[in-house]
């Protein structure tokens, strides 16, 4: 692949994979509650911290909360808002290939991996993924002022570096801070070529001002106790034994492309100073080991879902594939080698699309083995295999075959477990609902996932920043939040309250404000939450006695 060819193919793929969700249903998705929330309220011109409580920055419901006002709040919009983002973090990432020199048949691969290891899994906004995709976006501008060394406005790259790097602060710390480490040792070692410090000294200026416009704008509101979790009442979530920990016992894919790396750098280079006469290998290495780095601590604070860190793979081989370039051991220029290696990416991350397929296959021929503890074969022997070789007394859950959709616009497109449609039907036919509805005036307090009953039912969303808008007790709210919400409920002051009882997560929803429930209020109804596997929930409806 060479010149205009390449860079079109490598433009046209990202944008197809990321647009390949506009053309499929979605189960309802565990978790999207929050994503939902954010962005509805932003939208309608709330403020994180000054109209709602969070844990996180505000940067990571912009982009869905103006998705939201172009298509509409339904659900189904967060999934537009996340093919943008795939789009931009596809392009950031070719971007820095490109800057680094990457040969053509090399980054097309790099990018067929991060496509489809990166992006194609993430088909709804999570601040998990959006605070790396500002970090790429940021590290796409910083390559193109370190590679453009004559540029008359270069040190514009540098202040867009410095804001996207802001932006992955106020999206999650973990993520942001870490971003910012990488930006600074990677500014330092290319002044370490140039002899001029003057870019860091600049960053470091246009960074710092950024960051402190935010403060002072929100200084004002409950910015300082949202966004920290190392002072009281919250607490640290990561220490160097757990990271420590984690890399040791697990990491091994970090593990083997930092043997890889360093193998293929002993086997190219002759020396440190052979290797340090390359700029861009040195810049290259630095970067995917920052990389590395980052992936390992990120896995330990950024602990769910489980694949939160998979950025890195795609770093990883590229560069080592431009190590074994260099070695003259194969041409990638022979299509052979570029097809090789496309076809063993799509059977290595076979996992990234096959959950897809098979999700497709299972609604044309329903397994009839799903869920089922035991069974007979025809004959009547028992049969014993795969899905039936252990006896569970857990409840069998519903197949994803039979869920159904509804007829509500805000969940259009997107399908869930039969009782969950129903129960959420008997809710909004309920008299309260009905009577309050004509007037407006319906006071709720929804601690479930099921967010968008805030235009279904409808009901106003409080603002007040000591309400959280996550009700992760010691995560997302904490025992003086769930204290106000007690005192609230033994005065009366909700009209209605959904509550979401999971005894197998740790205070998600707080059983503390439960408990008050229990005493408070009646509770009229329940129904299955859109939940599956070890997190299964029951929605509780309660009103005033």
């Amino acid at each position: 692949m060479k010149g205009r060819f390449a860079g079109t193919a490598e433009i046209v793929f990202i944008v197809i994979i990321a647009c390949v969700p506009l053309f499929v249903t979605f189960p309802y998705r565990v978790n999207i509650f929050l994503t939902w929330e954010g962005a509805y309220r932003m939208s309608e011109g709330q403020l994180p911290f000054k109209d709602f409580g969070t844990p996180l920055g505000g940067m990571f419901w912009v982009i869905p909360a103006l998705f939201f006002k172009i298509f509409g709040t339904q659900m189904i919009t967060l999934v537009k808002a996340q093919v943008f983002i795939n789009i931009i973090s596809g392009l950031a990432f070719r971007s820095i290939l490109k800057s680094l020199s990457a040969h053509a048949a090399i980054r097309f691969v790099a990018i067929f991996l991060f496509c489809l290891s990166f992006s194609f899994s993430n088909f709804w906004p999570w601040y998990n993924h959006t605070v790396i995709v500002y970090e790429l976006i940021a590290l796409a501008f910083l390559f193109r002022f370190i590679s453009n060394e004559s540029g008359k406005y270069r040190f514009l790259w540098l202040a867009g570096a410095a804001l996207f790097i802001v932006f992955s602060l106020l999206t999650k710390q973990d993520g942001g801070g870490l971003a910012l480490l990488i930006s600074i040792i990677l500014i330092a070692c290319n002044s370490l070529f140039t002899r001029n410090w003057k870019p860091l000294l600049l960053f470091s200026a246009f960074f710092t001002f950024i960051l402190i416009l935010v403060i002072l704008a929100f200084s004002q509101y409950s910015f300082g106790y949202w966004f920290n979790h190392g002072q009281a009442p919250h607490t640290a979530r990561v220490s160097i034994s757990e990271v420590a920990g984690e890399f040791f016992y697990g990491s091994q894919w970090i593990k083997f492309y930092l043997f890889l790396i360093i193998l293929l750098l002993l086997a190219g280079f002759r020396s440190w100073k052979e290797m340090w006469s390359d700029k861009k290998i040195v810049l290259f290495v630095l970067l995917t080991i920052s990389i590395l780095g980052e992936a390992a601590v990120f896995q330990v604070t950024s602990y769910t879902p489980p694949d939160n860190n998979i950025f890195f793979h795609s770093f990883a081989v590229a560069l080592i594939l431009t190590l074994i370039a260099q070695l003259s051991v194969v041409s990638f220029d022979k299509k052979i080698i570029f097809t090789t290696c496309l076809v063993g990416i799509m059977l290595w991350w076979s996992t990234a699309y096959w959950k897809y397929c098979e999700r497709i296959i299972d609604r044309i021929l329903p397994d009839r083995t799903q869920g089922v503890v035991a069974t007979q074969s025809p004959s009547g022997e028992n049969l014993v295999n795969k899905n039936t070789y252990m006896i569970s007394n857990a409840e069998p859950e519903i197949p994803m075959s039979e869920w159904v959709y509804t007829d509500l616009r805000s969940f259009d497109g997107i399908y869930m477990p039969k009782p969950t449609a129903d129960g959420i039907n008997r809710l909004l036919n309920m008299e309260l609902v009905k009577v309050h509805k004509t007037r407006g005036d319906l006071k709720v307090l929804n601690m479930c996932e099921l967010t968008p009953l805030a235009v279904e039912i409808p009901f106003q969303l409080e603002r007040n920043e000591q309400l959280p808008l996550w009700y992760h007790l010691g995560v997302g709210m904490f025992n003086q939040q769930a204290a106000l919400f007690e005192n609230r409920i033994a005065s009366h002051y909700y009209d209605l309250v959904l509550f979401e009882f999971i005894p197998t997560l740790n205070n998600f929803y707080p059983f503390r404000v439960r408990d008050s429930l229990k005493i408070n209020y009646k509770m009229i109804d329940q129904f299955p939450a859109p939940r599956r596997g070890d997190t299964k929930g029951m929605i509780e409806i309660y009103v005033r006695p």
